[in-house]
């Protein structure tokens, strides 16, 4: 898979995920091409170390 626009300025972010309210880390944000549009997407990390992809509007930053 290739990663177009591919960020590391959010690495270290801590993130809720909404659709599972479990905690995480940004590890690199980038855009997904679909047909007509681009898509902001990010490469997270859970608390058991299992990496994910997801769509920035289902994750929210948060304070420690």
């Amino acid at each position: 898979m290739t990663f177009k626009n591919q960020d590391y300025t959010l690495f270290g972010t801590k993130i809720i995920n909404n659709e599972t309210n479990e905690l995480g880390l940004i590890l690199f944000t980038w855009d997904n091409s679909y047909a007509d549009k681009d898509v902001q997407f990010a490469t997270c990390v859970d608390v058991k170390g299992k990496k994910y992809n997801i769509n920035m509007d289902f994750i929210s930053p948060i304070e420690s």
